[in-house]
């Protein structure tokens, strides 16, 4: 048997990696990052936010030995992305993972919405993605290696009444996933997306007491029960690692079965 087929446990490892984690310092975005960290990696937590940045960073630093630190910017402003992959590469000296985990959803029936609240989940939920991943390629390509992960949504994959700009913005993730999996491939960079079911977020916690919750986001999981943050974790270490070297353009669901009803 080779040493290759003996590594197991092994591939999760991260130690030595660097990640860039956007909407790093709170909800799945800082579970995702400290799942990152407690296999080794280094990790920046991308926000708005320096001051909570900077806490979550803190956190992290003192559980974990690892290097965390905090940077502030708008994923939806171009030269802002840049200046953060220049940042972590100040930092750690390489890019080796990305995941794209800040998100924002507007709920509503369509008639109520307006243009710009549907234009502003767009903006950075597929923008601001489409950004920082264009941010990191260069990097990437130039070391033939890398890990981008975008996070979708079991939403990018089946409906729900009410969430159109929520909906439109995680399938165009889930496309854009899989298009930039293809394209990146060759450069031995492997681009895949979590799609989560529900987990009691900031983002969810104002409808977790809802009759609509109960029914159709709660019910609908084969569970019966809200995700826990610390769920998300395997997933995105998985995909981080050499274990995930031939997961390419996947669509990897942690949804207490959500998808599979």
């Amino acid at each position: 048997m080779s040493k290759e087929t003996l590594a197991g446990i092994k591939q999760f490892d991260l130690s030595g990696r660097s990640a860039i984690i956007t909407g790093g310092s709170k909800g799945l975005g800082l579970a995702m990052a400290a799942g990152l960290a407690s296999a080794g990696a280094n990790v920046m937590l991308v926000n708005r936010n320096a001051e909570e940045g900077s806490a979550a960073a803190q956190e992290i630093s003192s559980e974990y030995d690892t290097q965390a630190i905090a940077f502030s910017a708008d994923i939806t402003q171009e030269a802002q992305t840049e200046a953060m992959a220049k940042a972590a590469i100040e930092a750690f000296g390489q890019i080796d993972i990305l995941i794209n985990s800040a998100g924002i959803n507007i709920r509503g029936a369509i008639d109520t919405l307006s243009s710009e609240d549907f234009n502003k989940v767009m903006d950075v939920n597929v923008n601001g993605t489409w950004l920082c991943c264009r941010a990191v390629t260069p990097h990437m390509k130039q070391r033939k290696r890398g890990s981008i992960i975008n996070l979708a949504s079991t939403l990018g994959l089946v409906g729900l009444a009410n969430r159109t700009p929520y909906t439109a913005s995680k399938g165009a993730v889930v496309q854009m996933t899989r298009a930039l999996a293809l394209e990146l491939a060759p450069f031995n960079i492997n681009v895949n997306a979590i799609c989560p079911g529900p987990f009691l977020t900031e983002m969810n916690i104002p409808i977790a007491d809802t009759e609509e919750a109960k029914k159709f986001i709660v019910g609908a999981t084969a569970l019966g029960r809200w995700g826990e943050l610390r769920e998300i974790q395997g997933a995105a270490i998985f995909l981080a690692s050499d274990a995930a070297t031939y997961v390419v353009g996947s669509m990897l669901t942690v949804d207490g079965g959500w998808t599979a009803k």
